[in-house]
């Protein structure tokens, strides 16, 4: 791999995290939004990655995403008859998302998203220290 492809292959690891992120602060902020009897409950949604060879570049693969997918398992039923979206027994349904989770998914792709910014910094610094030896 040449030294200029490391850009291309950081940099599509950067985009893919930042949809990871953009997916997570997403999820983050549905996460108690309840759902009444005839709407739609937010499901949470998680980004899902493939490796991908580089154009014209056979020892490169960049990061991409393959889809945005939703998780299929049911939203939490809270029982709180005072909220004005209760069903008639008093219980509300909030989106499957675990805010735990969530925070840690968060953690892991702004480090993600961090260490490909440093690998961009160090080929950076490594062709300018080539260049400077030819001079």
């Amino acid at each position: 791999m040449a030294l200029a492809d490391i850009f291309s292959v950081a940099a599509s690891a950067m985009s893919a995290q930042s949809q990871r992120l953009n997916v997570t602060a997403s999820n983050l902020a549905n996460a108690d939004s309840a759902a009444g009897p005839g709407n739609a409950l937010y499901r949470a949604k998680q980004v899902v990655f493939t490796a991908a060879p580089v154009a014209g570049k056979p020892a490169s693969t960049a990061v991409t995403v393959k889809g945005v997918i939703e998780d299929s398992t049911p939203g939490r039923r809270v029982y709180d008859p005072q909220h004005p979206l209760a069903d008639s027994s008093g219980y509300i349904t909030l989106p499957n998302v675990n805010p735990v989770d969530e925070m840690v998914n968060m953690i892991s792709a702004s480090r993600s998203y961090q260490s490909n910014v440093e690998v961009m910094g160090t080929a950076k610094s490594l062709m300018l220290k080539l260049l400077s030896l030819g001079t």
